[in-house]
């Protein structure tokens, strides 16, 4: 009797972990309500956990995007898309979705209290994975994130800032650097604004 109740107890441990799993894939996991979006529990409010409240909510975006990076082009395109952000983990996290016309993703943000630090990592809907991360914090307003990707098969580093922010917005900005940062090409602009 012992064993199969150590084995029931961990068969619903193993369900209740999964739990979670079905959120982020956009399924339910039980036919009960969702839980509402977890309350901040900092002990240290000042840390750095709380930068990333202002973006959880629904938002609007308005996009600029350089068509070609990194080869002088000043050719830009325009459109919107729709940004959806909600809290993790009591505030060491938080996951965004978002959706245009052409690209559809997340983001997994999570705050590393020992470095006071974040890290965000984007996964796009066309092949799963979660890219490596940009790391970074916010300082007098502006949260300032830098990351290694590449650029047809080029090393690059690349930034991004969040910037303006307001309770009803702000703007993100991305960059690139093929000289280590010594200069940078903007690429990528969102306008965000709280939506409804």
């Amino acid at each position: 009797m012992t064993a199969r109740r150590d084995f029931l107890r961990a068969a619903g441990a193993g369900v209740l972990a999964l739990g979670p799993l079905h959120a982020l894939a956009g399924t339910p996991a039980s036919s009960s309500p969702s839980p509402s979006p977890e309350p901040a529990m900092s002990p240290n409010p000042a840390d750095g956990r709380h930068d990333f409240d202002f973006f959880h909510g629904r938002w609007t975006v308005q996009n600029r995007r350089l068509r070609e990076r990194l080869v002088g082009s000043t050719r830009w395109d325009e459109f919107p898309a729709t940004l959806d952000c909600r809290p993790l983990l009591g505030g060491l996290g938080n996951i965004d979705e978002y959706r245009s016309p052409d690209v559809h993703g997340l983001t997994l943000r999570l705050f590393d209290p020992a470095t006071r630090q974040w890290s965000d990592r984007w996964a796009s809907a066309r092949d799963g994975q979660l890219g490596e991360p940009a790391l970074g914090s916010f300082s007098n307003g502006v949260g300032h994130f830098v990351g290694r990707d590449t650029d047809g098969g080029r090393p690059v580093l690349s930034r991004a800032l969040w910037k303006d922010i307001t309770p009803d917005g702000f703007t993100w900005e991305q960059a690139a650097s093929l000289d280590e940062g010594a200069s940078w090409e903007t690429n990528w602009v969102m306008h965000i604004r709280r939506a409804g």
